[in-house]
């Protein structure tokens, strides 16, 4: 098995560099999929098209075991400019692999093709290519129209690279690997009126700043210390720079907010929403308010932890961590191991250094994690699906 991933390196690196070079959004993966389809093809290995958009999934099946797994891996880019002249930089302008799944699909695929020719398992493994995890809400999507009805899976696997480890190393840890991500919205509803005549109108600027300066009390004050929050404000509108007399009729904020354990998250939306109320109270004036659930957090499931943990072990050893801090990043992995116990593992991408951060215009994903990566997911099948 190492001879022949040894052997695809060369075409594997190639075809990672040509998804970075051709970069897509979110449910317009169109290019992506179509390569993910004609190389799973190619590999004997049965498509399904068209879930969630864009998404492919691939199935094998070898001997006459029962067991099913699904292994995932998202396609998208992120709409940003990438700052650093590489040989394969991108071509699509405002847009670029800047969180590594262009990685993602290479492996997956580098797995599928060295599975289908040695067939060294027993089972059904699902290969699933999702379309738009940055925020665009691929996995639920997929989840929705069908995907555990149409390929039913008794466990399901998730990676993604992590600067900060080497490339041959790997985190597998039980428990929670990735916060809930979820977005609120408070617009406060004054009265207009004339910079030099407040008294005339109702401000919302001052119950703005009331809220922003209390936000952080949240964390600070209603939820345990022990248990990680955050809660961020990330965009407010208010008023016009070229009419420095005129006191607006609203302010719009926006934000973040993320935790591990669901009574956390519901005291972040409970939280959020008393305070804007008090705030435009103390004004007033009306608040609106909003809280989005967009993604739920990934909890890794102890059984299949343990199982993804013997493969990683397998193939990189000592190299392997078993205590890894968890992100308050957000995936909508979440959707998919809310289907089926799931496990969500770190693979190294090398030092942490700028220019190597997820979300960097200059980031980029190693390729000498390429090997390692491969053989994870195909040590992970064979184990699974231990041919009797």
């Amino acid at each position: 098995m190492t001879d022949s991933i040894d052997d695809d390196l060369p075409f594997l690196t190639a075809l990672r560099h040509d998804l970075h070079a051709h970069p897509e959004l979110g449910f317009e993966e169109t290019r992506t999929s179509d390569i993910v389809a004609r190389l799973l093809t190619e590999a004997g290995i049965t498509v399904h098209r068209g879930l969630g958009g864009t998404g492919v999934v691939g199935t094998l099946q070898v001997g006459n075991g029962t067991r099913r797994i699904g292994l995932r891996a998202d396609m998208d880019a992120l709409a940003m400019p990438e700052l650093v002249d590489r040989p394969y930089r991108s071509t699509a302008e405002g847009k670029m692999h800047a969180c590594g799944h262009d990685g993602h699909t290479t492996l997956l695929l580098g797995a599928a093709r060295a599975l289908a020719r040695d067939r060294n398992f027993s089972g059904t493994v699902h290969f699933i290519f999702q379309p738009a995890e940055e925020g665009r809400g691929g996995a639920r999507r997929m989840v929705e129209e069908g995907l555990f009805d149409l390929f039913p899976c008794d466990a399901v696997y998730g990676l993604h690279n992590m600067p900060g480890l080497a490339p041959d190393e790997i985190a597998v840890v039980e428990g929670p690997q990735l916060a809930s991500s979820d977005s609120w919205r408070v617009t406060f509803r004054g009265t207009g009126t004339h910079g030099a005549k407040p008294h005339l109108g109702r401000d919302p600027i001052p119950a703005m700043a009331g809220f922003l300066a209390a936000l952080q009390t949240i964390p600070g004050r209603d939820v345990d210390p022990l248990q990680p929050a955050v809660v961020s404000a990330c965009s407010i509108q208010a008023g016009n720079p070229q009419a420095l007399n005129v006191i607006p009729e609203t302010v719009e904020i926006g934000g973040t907010a993320r935790a591990y354990d669901p009574q956390v998250r519901d005291q972040l939306e409970a939280g959020i929403g008393r305070l804007a109320a008090g705030a435009a109270a103390m004004a007033g004036i009306e608040a609106d308010y909003h809280y989005i659930r967009r993604i739920p957090p990934v909890i890794n499931h102890p059984d299949a932890t343990a199982r993804a943990l013997g493969a990683a072990r397998d193939v990189f050893g000592a190299k392997v961590r078993t205590s890894f801090p968890p992100s308050t990043a957000g995936d909508d992995f979440a959707f998919f191991a809310a289907e089926a116990p799931g496990c969500y593992v770190w693979l190294g991408n090398g030092p942490a250094v700028e220019g190597a951060l997820h979300h960097n215009g200059a980031y980029d994903f190693n390729d000498a994690a390429i090997g390692p990566g491969v053989r994870f997911w195909t040590r992970l099948v064979e184990r699974e699906l231990a041919a009797e």
